[in-house]
């Protein structure tokens, strides 16, 4: 068997392996929450149920409590968001990035601090 036969073999058992898996833990999440989003409270149906996804709470997918502890139902549009927060904030360790010129931690900022002063110009 070639490389790239071999490689393709365990790319597409590895796929097989999560769509198992997944489809073990999105059953019981299905069965024990109603189908609705949890950020944004859309509604799903049968005909739209695919869009409603499982959200692992922790991140860490192989964590599946049967008590759905560790799970919400996401839409996708939510979970997605969810994912990319999530990103972001491992980046910047749940802080925004400083730029050059920005106050550094510690300082605070008010936005009316010199309203005085402009509404006198």
């Amino acid at each position: 068997m070639a490389l790239k036969d071999q490689a393709n073999k365990i790319i597409i058992d590895a796929r097989q392996q999560k769509d198992e898996r997944e489809k073990g833990y999105r059953e019981q999440a299905l069965k024990l929450y109603p189908w609705i989003c949890g950020r944004c409270a859309r509604e799903f149906t049968h005909t739209n149920l695919r869009e409603l996804t499982v959200h692992h709470k922790n991140h860490n997918h192989d964590d599946n409590p049967a008590n759905g502890s560790n799970w919400e139902l996401l839409c996708l549009y939510c979970h997605d968001n969810e994912h990319a927060r999530y990103t972001e904030e491992s980046l910047h360790g749940g802080k925004k990035p400083l730029k050059d010129n920005a106050k550094k931690e510690g300082d605070s900022f008010n936005p009316f601090a010199n309203l005085k002063d402009l509404l006198k110009k």
